[in-house]
C-alpha cells in the first residue's frame, strides 16, 4: 500500500506477529505504542512509532492521520482484573472511539482483532463456529465479555456507518514472542520447566501466533465487510497439551489432576491475598468457571473464504518453548 498502516497493539505478542507479516507484505507501517510500554517486540521493525493508547482516544487522530488502513490487536488482555470499568473501558469504549477516529480519517479498510472469546460456545467438546449462537448472561469473565461488547459494537458501526471492518476471532495464540506472557503462555513455560504439578481439566483450541498473523493478513485481503473469521488450529484437553509440552521439553508431564470444586476455596483466598498485597492470583473463581467448558472451535470459514491454513499445534508448542528457552524463561 502507498498509505501508511496503522497497528495497534504492535507492542504485544500477537500484535507483533502481525505486523511482522504485514511488513513482509509490503505493508508501510505505523505503530501506535503506551508510553512507557515494553518495545523489544518491534525493536528491529522497520515501522514509525507514535504514541497513544485506548485509554487516551485524544491520541487516534493523529496515529491514524493519512493512513489507508488499520489492524486494531491491541486489547487489555487479563484473567485476573481487580477493576472490571476499566477494562471494559479500553477494549469496548476504546475500541468504539478508534473505530469512529479511523472513519473520520478515511480510513479505507479496518481488520479488528476479535477474539472467540466474543463467540458461542457449546461447551461440552462440541465444536463452535461462527453461527453458534451467544448470549452475553453465559459469558463468563469480564475479558470475554468486553470483547463481545466490542464486537457487537464494531458490528453495529459497520451496519449504521459503513465501517469497512472485517473482524477476526483467533483461539488461543502461542508460540514465539510472548514476552509477558499471555495466561496460556505461562501454562506452557511452567509445564515445560517442570514447574506444573497439578491441572485442572478444560479444553481449547491451539494455534500458532504466526498463523493468526497470516490469519489477518488475509482477512484484509480477501474478507467480506461485516463478517467473522474463526482464525483457530486444533482441540486439544489441557491433559494432553501437558503431555505435549513435556514432551517437546523432555520433561515429566503434571499427573494430579484437580476438580474445579477442590479449589474454588484456594481461588477465594488466592484472590483475597491478592487485593491486600497488589499481587496476581494463581487461580481465581473467573478461572475455574471458564475451565468448565471446553473452548472447541473450528474455523472452516476461514479457510475455505481466506486461504487460512495452519500448521499443526506442535509446531507451535515447539516454537513457544525453544522460545521461552533462548530467553531465560526456562
Amino acid at each position: 500500500m502507498t498509505k501508511p498502516t496503522l497497528v495497534t497493539g504492535a507492542t504485544g505478542f500477537v500484535g507483533s506477529a502481525v505486523a511482522r507479516t504485514l511488513i513482509a507484505r509490503g505493508h508501510r507501517l505505523r505503530l501506535l505504542v503506551r508510553a512507557g510500554s515494553d518495545r523489544r517486540n518491534v525493536a528491529d521493525l522497520d515501522a514509525t512509532l507514535v504514541e497513544g493508547d485506548l485509554a487516551r482516544p485524544e491520541t487516534f487522530a493523529a496515529a491514524l492521520d493519512g493512513c489507508g488502513a488499520l489492524f486494531h490487536v491491541a486489547a487489555d488482555y487479563r484473567l485476573w482484573v481487580p477493576d472490571p470499568e476499566r477494562m471494559m473501558q479500553a477494549n469496548v469504549e476504546g475500541t468504539r472511539r478508534l473505530m469512529l477516529a479511523a472513519q473520520a480519517a478515511g480510513v479505507e479498510r479496518i481488520v479488528y482483532c476479535s477474539s472467540v472469546a466474543a463467540l458461542g460456545l457449546v461447551g461440552d467438546g462440541t465444536v463452535a463456529d461462527e453461527t453458534t449462537p451467544v448470549h452475553e448472561d453465559k459469558i463468563v469473565g469480564i475479558y470475554k465479555k468486553s470483547k463481545y461488547r466490542a464486537e457487537r459494537a464494531v458490528l453495529a458501526l459497520v451496519r449504521d456507518q459503513g465501517l469497512p471492518a472485517v473482524i477476526v476471532n483467533p483461539s488461543t495464540p502461542i508460540g514465539p514472542r510472548d514476552i509477558k506472557p499471555t495466561p496460556t503462555g505461562a501454562m506452557i513455560r511452567d509445564a515445560a520447566a517442570g514447574r506444573m504439578p497439578a491441572f485442572v481439566e478444560t479444553g481449547l483450541n491451539l494455534v500458532h501466533v504466526d498463523d493468526v498473523a497470516e490469519g489477518h493478513a488475509l482477512a484484509f485481503e480477501r474478507g467480506r465487510i461485516g463478517e467473522r473469521y474463526i482464525l483457530g488450529g486444533e482441540d486439544f484437553s489441557l491433559k494432553a497439551l501437558f503431555g505435549l509440552v513435556s514432551e517437546v521439553a523432555g520433561v515429566k508431564a503434571p499427573r494430579i489432576q484437580l476438580s474445579q470444586t477442590m479449589l474454588w476455596p484456594v481461588a477465594i483466598v488466592s484472590e483475597a491475598l491478592a487485593r491486600g498485597f497488589g499481587t496476581e492470583p494463581r487461580v481465581t473463581r473467573e478461572m475455574l468457571a471458564m475451565s468448565k467448558k471446553k473452548m472447541f472451535f473450528a474455523s472452516d470459514k476461514a479457510k475455505r473464504e481466506l486461504g487460512y491454513a495452519p500448521r499443526p499445534a506442535r509446531a507451535a508448542v515447539e516454537d513457544a518453548v525453544a522460545w521461552f528457552r533462548a530467553n531465560g524463561m526456562i
